[in-house]
């Protein structure tokens, strides 16, 4: 199982942004202990414009994690990420329409 910490404050939608990204790319059971900024003044001042801050069994932290190639090569970097979740992540299926891609009177157009 990992163990992960979690620095973040109530109502930080990146922070659950992160989580979900993390329980879905950890290659194994991940377990998050929450650590609110809010309550302690160091704390806050030094996580705070940092959130959310994942921290590692051995102390090594990842700033904003919510950015998926941070996330996976910071995860990577500990053996920890599912490849194939990350393939299914970033690869569009095949044959799917561009983005934004759609047909009037038989023509296809790019939004």
């Amino acid at each position: 199982m990992i163990q992960l910490s979690i620095y973040t404050t109530l109502g930080c939608h990146l922070c659950a942004q992160l989580e979900a990204l993390v329980v879905t790319l950890a290659n194994q059971e991940v377990s998050l202990h929450h650590i609110e900024i809010s309550d302690d003044d160091t704390l806050a001042e030094r996580y705070g414009v940092r959130i959310p801050v994942l921290m590692d069994a051995n102390g090594e932290e990842l700033d904003r994690g919510f950015d998926l190639d941070k996330l996976s090569a910071w995860l990577q970097a500990r053996g920890w990420l599912d490849e194939a979740a990350m393939a299914a992540l970033t690869t569009p299926p095949e044959n799917a329409p561009p983005i934004g891609a759609h047909q009037r009177n038989g023509r296809r157009y790019l939004g």
